[in-house]
């Protein structure tokens, strides 16, 4: 901190606050955003808290940045469109749901930003919404066999006065490899126990508005 504060009174001395003030710039219009960009909350959207967390397989800490990558859990979040919510209170489970929460969700996003499945690689998504119960088994695998997951998913759909109220669950299972931007040195050597649970956010808060991190184009992201 001392060498910082240093540095910021040298930066004073030789540019004085006078000569470096800034000059009046034009106000930004956030009205006006490019479709490609546009990241906002849509009207109607669902929100859903998603977490991950290794469960085990770790080897034992070296250090105490290790031992915090270990107990680190990812946060993300998923959005569920008007129109999908509308199905599941109708005890319909949309394909395009499935696909997002599959392939956008059930990942290892505990150590860093972890690669998005392509839709070739998901092997199995056999979720199915009966009387209020989402279940099923899914399966994805990159083609080299280096990276996958293994799961089972339990989850609850419920509706009051016509909306959507309920939306949790735990997708649970073997989880192998790593990303690309993946802190490799605290994965866990070959399958490890990976959960990744959701829950239906209250709306309250504005950490619900962030975007999920899997929509860098949000029209693929919601297609």
């Amino acid at each position: 901190m001392e060498r910082v504060q240093t540095l910021l009174k040298k930066a004073l001395e030789k540019y004085p606050p006078a000569e470096a003030s800034p000059s009046a710039a034009p106000l930004i219009d956030g009205a006006k955003k490019q479709p490609q960009f546009d990241r906002t909350l849509r009207e109607g959207t669902v929100v859903v808290n998603v977490t991950a967390k290794v469960l085990g397989g770790q080897e034992e800490a070296k250090n105490e940045s290790a031992k915090l990558f270990q107990a680190s859990l990812g946060e993300d979040h998923l959005w569920i469109r008007k129109d999908e919510a509308e199905s599941l209170i109708r005890g319909e489970l949309p394909e395009s749901l499935k696909r997002r929460l599959v392939l956008y969700h059930l990942n290892d996003f505990t150590r860093g930003e972890p690669n998005l499945w392509r839709p070739d690689q998901l092997k199995k998504a056999d979720l199915v919404l009966k009387d209020g119960r989402l279940s099923g088994s899914v399966a994805l695998e990159t083609a080299d066999g280096k990276r996958g997951y293994e799961a089972e998913f339990l989850g609850f759909v419920e509706s009051q006065d016509g909306k959507l109220s309920r939306f949790d669950g735990v997708c649970r299972g073997s989880f192998w490899g790593a990303g690309t931007y993946t802190n490799t040195a605290g994965t866990p050597k070959g399958k490890f126990p990976l959960a990744v649970a959701f829950r239906m956010a209250d709306g309250k808060s504005e950490a619900d508005k962030v975007p999920p991190q899997g929509a860098r184009d949000l029209n693929e992201y919601l297609r």
